[in-house]
């Protein structure tokens, strides 16, 4: 991807590696259902969404793998399902040539959703 200055989501989607295409399209719109409330933007030159002014998530393509970014904080189980997926400090990342784990990724946005709305009630009083 030699682009950058991303005005969309759509747009960022449609410079991503044909291979990973699918699998963004699906990962956005689990967070729409989840977060119907989430506002899609573009945040250090990836998809993100946003909730009450902070970012709540981001996922990427490439031509292998999708990421999902940070890593959310859960319990021992929690890390022990994401295990496989943990690729460096922060990311997740779902090899192309395996089904994604929807159900996983729907807890990783709502671990994450959590610490928003925690974050928001902090800042409102």
């Amino acid at each position: 991807m030699a682009k950058t200055n991303f005005q969309s989501i759509d747009e960022y989607i449609g410079s991503c590696p044909p291979e990973s295409r699918a699998y963004l399209k699906q990962i956005r719109k689990l967070i729409h259902s989840l977060v119907p409330d989430a506002k899609e933007r573009i945040s250090y030159q990836i998809a993100a969404f946003e909730l009450n002014g902070r970012n709540l998530i981001h996922f990427a393509g490439w031509k292998k793998h999708v990421s999902l970014y940070p890593v959310p904080a859960g319990s021992e189980a929690f890390e022990r399902q994401i295990a496989k997926y943990v690729d460096g400090k922060g990311t997740l990342k779902f090899s192309l040539d395996e089904p994604l784990p929807i159900q996983l990724i729907e807890r990783v946005i709502k671990l994450h959703l959590a610490v928003n709305k925690k974050q928001a009630k902090g800042e409102s009083k």
